[in-house]
């Protein structure tokens, strides 16, 4: 690719707060030194106690976004959070069906840190038919691994492993699919992250870091994936320090004191330099 800033996108909702969904994710994007983009796939009325309402976009809107952005800008990877709709998911797999994207990270946002759904039922199986084979990276929690595998969430890092291998299944068969589960639902002060291709599983491990502010992290992790990979066309290298960049987003969120409830992660904490080397 001959750009020096990777352009990003990221399909997903918006969360007013700024915690979560396209506004964080366009934070962490920035913070990658990407110049990231965003698709609005819903609305919602949010802060960091919880959800209140949501709002949908038409799904024809949504791909017309989608078509405005791709037919002016060079898009470098894709990142997709929270749908919603069953409509919309479908119009969202048909819009990157046609545009192809280098790269893309699919966050199946199905639950806010609240515990609010986001993802409506029906749209379930069309995430797992229409998205996940064209995802490079899905990147679900150890609850949202229970809801794509129709099982019961798992909780010990032995379970994790035989998780990832039927997440990774349910992807193409080809090279260049990868599941990125995450296990920060584990019990404990272990945070282990299993990387699955289908022949190689890697175990990125991590430590707990106490504290209530926390929303957002997933959608901080996949859109930092989506920018990393971007920039340096490696799943194993992207994940790594995506990783590391959320725990330090972690590390500094007390800092910020936003709001009454689960505050956002701290994604401008010092020391940024080192995610932002060259192409």
């Amino acid at each position: 690719m001959n750009s020096s800033v990777p352009k990003v996108l990221s399909i997903a909702g918006v969360d007013p707060s700024g915690g979560a969904g396209i506004l964080a994710d366009v934070k962490a994007m920035s913070a990658m030194g990407s110049y990231g983009m965003a698709v609005v796939a819903a609305l919602t009325a949010q802060n960091t106690q919880g959800v209140s309402s949501v709002f949908p976009v038409p799904p024809a809107f949504v791909s017309a976004q989608i078509d405005a952005i791709f037919e002016d800008i060079e898009v470098h990877a894709v990142k997709l959070g929270m749908l919603g709709q069953q409509a919309v998911t479908r119009a969202v797999a048909d819009s990157l069906r046609r545009w192809t994207p280098p790269y893309l990270v699919l966050d199946p946002v199905m639950v806010a840190k609240s515990g609010d759904t986001l993802l409506e039922k029906p749209a379930i199986s069309e995430l797992r038919e229409g998205l996940l084979p064209l995802a490079t990276v899905i990147t679900p929690n150890l609850p949202e691994a229970g809801v794509l595998l129709s099982e019961r969430p798992v909780d010990t890092l032995k379970e994790m492993r035989k998780t990832a291998e039927k997440l990774r299944r349910l992807l193409p068969d080809d090279d260049g699919h990868w599941v990125l589960l995450k296990g920060g639902h584990l019990p404990g002060d272990n945070t282990i992250d299993l990387l699955h291709d289908g022949d190689r599983l890697i175990e990125l491990p991590g430590q707990r870091i106490h504290t209530r502010n926390t929303h957002g992290t997933g959608c901080t992790l996949s859109a930092a994936l989506a920018a990393l990979l971007a920039r340096h066309h490696d799943v194993p290298k992207a994940a790594e320090l995506a990783k590391q960049y959320m725990t330090g987003a972690i590390t500094y969120a007390d800092q910020l004191h936003v709001g009454q409830g689960n505050g956002p992660v701290h994604h401008f904490y010092p020391g940024l330099a080192a995610w932002q080397a060259p192409v």
